[in-house]
């Protein structure tokens, strides 16, 4: 009964729930920015020295994954709401 609880306090909370989180994720990619803390010595490839480098990639994988699978659905993977109605 405690995790009901949790997620009832989460969800009633929600909008500081969020507000948390992007904070976190704006501390996190601040800190990447700072050599000391994240060591980009021996990093593969170039795009791995930029800040936040990671964190856009794995947006912009996201938005794709995202906006494929949109398109596929609306060419016709999809089927009608009252499909089953019939």
């Amino acid at each position: 009964m405690n995790l009901l609880r949790l997620i009832e306090f989460l969800r009633d909370h929600l909008r500081t729930v969020v507000r948390i989180a992007i904070a976190a994720l704006v501390v996190l990619v601040l800190l990447d920015a700072v050599p000391a803390i994240v060591d980009k010595a021996h990093a593969h490839t170039a795009a791995e020295h930029v800040p936040a480098f990671w964190a856009a990639f794995g947006l912009l994988g996201c938005l794709a994954l995202v906006i494929v699978s949109k398109t596929f659905g609306h060419l016709g993977i999809s089927t009608r709401e009252d499909y089953y109605d019939e």
